[in-house]
């Protein structure tokens, strides 16, 4: 990444965090990596954990990266570009991960022919686990996005989609890790129900879903063949995805990933 210059992130949160940590994991140096943040005890905290620069001047970050990452929130996108345009050139790769905020918008607002390649990263990036989208703006070049490709992947995964896919994208990975702490939160409660301690219970829902996740991806096999091995005939599994059916759980599943991408959808509406 940094062959093509300094990397800046505007706005100092958990996404930006997990980028610089896995930025410093591959051997780039803290000077070739800029932060700005708005809150004094985050920039202090950020510089003496990670060595990095951090500032409260967004201009000042863009007039010296080539490569931008924008963590803001979405709400506040234009009063942000607003603040950076005049520092912003043709030399200068825009890397957005805001929900719902489309490349055609951040384009606009910067004006001229912008390289923008919008992204929807997750959470579990914060330990090199993370699953991301990415697609290019009208003036991004095969380059542009294989430099975002690669910072994503110092964090996880990355996937190319079509634009018209990204806010899918959002409600299934980006809002995606909430659905699965809540189920192993559930799975744990149940475990607490009948009878295990409460710690016991916890460490077996984790651990139950990170090997059902590994085994997943590393068979190569479907889900429902792998879950049709647990079942066995008349057995205590089949038994319980029964429950589970009866209950709708995959359709309230499906529903909530929609719900997570119509409210993506309606955050770009709103700029």
């Amino acid at each position: 990444m940094t062959r093509a210059g300094k990397i800046g992130f505007i706005g100092g949160g958990n996404m930006a965090e997990a980028f610089i940590k896995g930025l410093l994991s591959r051997g780039v140096a803290p000077g070739d990596i800029l932060a700005s943040e708005p809150r004094a005890d985050r920039r202090e905290w950020m510089h003496s954990q990670y060595g990095i620069r951090v500032t409260p001047d967004n201009a000042e970050l863009v007039a010296e990266c080539a490569t931008i990452v924008l963590a803001t929130k979405p709400q506040i996108v234009e009063k942000v570009l607003a603040g950076i345009v005049s520092a912003f050139d043709e030399d200068k790769l825009l890397i957005s991960i805001l929900a719902g905020i489309s490349t055609a918008t951040l384009e606009n607002l910067l004006g001229g022919e912008p390289r923008v390649v919008r992204s929807m990263p997750n959470t579990p990036a914060l330990v090199g686990a993370g699953a991301a989208g990415i697609c290019p703006g009208q003036f991004t070049t095969p380059e542009d996005l294989q430099r975002a490709r690669e910072l994503f992947e110092m964090v996880g995964i990355a996937v190319e989609v079509d634009e018209t896919q990204m806010d899918a994208v959002t409600g299934l990975s980006g809002s995606g890790p909430a659905f699965v702490y809540t189920f192993i939160e559930a799975l744990a409660d149940g475990g607490v129900q009948e009878g295990l301690r409460r710690d016991i219970a916890q460490e077996l829902a984790v651990q139950t879903v990170l090997g059902a996740a590994k085994l997943l991806k590393e068979s190569g096999e479907h889900p429902a063949l792998l879950r049709d091995k647990v079942c066995s005939p008349a057995g205590a599994t089949i038994n319980a995805i029964r429950v589970l059916e009866e209950r709708g759980l995959r359709s309230t599943i499906m529903e909530t990933v929609s719900a997570g991408t119509r409210r993506s959808k309606e955050l770009g509406d709103k700029t």
